[in-house]
């Protein structure tokens, strides 16, 4: 919808694209849907939930089995997004490397956008 056609909006990792199918399978979800709202310390958090219906107004990436969608208030937050899966010793988890975002805070799960209005 905002994106560069014939490109997608967000890329997933390898890893990533494996964890999202992986998720898809239980339980016949559809994949699942990134989001923003306003909260944390630096203004911004993102959000992930899984759906279970395609909303028609999301922004819908596939890749190597998984699918993700951007929800219609997200989309131009999240243009260029690259989404990980990384794992460590003590957790593991959904990395985001936006180049729209101007700060994080130290906890690594709330963001301030460029541009964008603080909360």
């Amino acid at each position: 919808m905002f994106g560069i056609p014939g490109k997608a909006a967000v890329t997933l990792t390898p890893l990533a694209a494996k964890q999202i199918s992986r998720l898809m399978a239980k339980e016949d979800r559809k994949g699942l849907r990134i989001g923003v709202k306003k909260g944390g310390c630096a203004g911004m958090e993102y959000t992930m939930d899984y759906v279970s219906e395609v909303n028609p107004l999301d922004e819908v990436v596939e890749q190597d089995g998984a699918r993700v969608m951007i929800a219609p208030m997200a989309q131009m937050f999240l243009i260029g997004t690259e989404i990980d899966y990384e794992v460590d010793l003590l957790q593991a988890g959904f990395k985001f490397r936006n180049p729209n975002v101007a700060e994080a805070c130290g906890c690594g799960e709330s963001i301030k956008f460029k541009d964008a209005p603080s909360a």
